[in-house]
C-alpha cells in the first residue's frame, strides 16, 4: 500500500452525522441521508467526498466492534455562509497525517486497516494521535468496484 506523510491544513466541511459501532454499523444510511441533500450545498470546494470517524480516547488500544464512534459524511465548502437545514459545520483542524492510497471494494478494507496498524506504525517513527481520521472519495472511488480508489487518512505523531 503507498503511504505518503502529508500536513492538512484546516478544513470547512458540511453533513451529516450519527453514533455507531462496527457491529452496528449504519455508513450507507448516513450517506443515503447526506446524498440526498448533497444538493443544497452551494458553496461545496470540489466534488470530493469525506467519510469521517472521530474515536474515542484508546478505542484502539481496547478495540471492540461495539464500541460507539461519531461518523460523519461530509464536503469542503468555503465558508460558514451556507448552512442548510439537517446539515451541520465539521472543522477539521490542521495536522499531521499518514495518507494511504487504498485500492479495492470497500466491503475489503478491513485488510487495509490492518496493514496500517498492525504492520506500518510498528515499523514507523510515528504513533496514532487523536484527532479525526478520514477518507477522501474522489473521482476514483466505486463504492464496491475491485478498481475503485480512495485515500485513507490516519492522523499521527511522531514516536515520544
Amino acid at each position: 500500500m503507498e503511504c505518503r506523510i502529508e500536513h492538512s491544513a484546516k478544513k470547512i466541511l458540511l453533513g451529516k452525522s450519527c453514533l455507531m459501532s462496527l457491529a452496528q454499523n449504519k455508513t450507507a444510511d448516513l450517506w443515503r441521508g447526506f446524498m440526498q441533500n448533497r444538493h443544497l450545498i452551494k458553496n461545496a470546494i470540489g466534488t470530493d467526498r469525506y467519510s469521517l470517524q472521530i474515536y474515542p480516547p484508546n478505542y484502539f488500544q481496547n478495540f471492540n466492534p461495539s464500541l460507539e464512534f461519531e461518523k460523519w459524511a461530509l464536503l469542503e465548502v468555503t465558508d460558514e455562509t451556507e448552512v442548510d437545514e439537517g446539515l451541520s459545520l465539521f472543522y477539521l483542524e490542521e495536522g499531521l497525517y499518514a495518507v494511504f492510497l487504498y485500492k479495492g471494494k470497500a466491503s475489503e478494507g478491513s485488510k487495509a486497516f490492518d496493514y496500517i496498524f498492525r504492520t506500518w506504525f510498528p515499523a514507523f517513527d510515528y504513533e496514532l494521535d487523536d484527532r479525526p481520521h478520514f477518507d477522501a472519495l474522489g473521482e476514483k472511488y466505486k463504492h464496491e468496484d475491485a478498481d475503485s480508489e480512495e485515500e485513507v487518512w490516519i492522523p499521527i505523531k511522531r514516536k515520544r
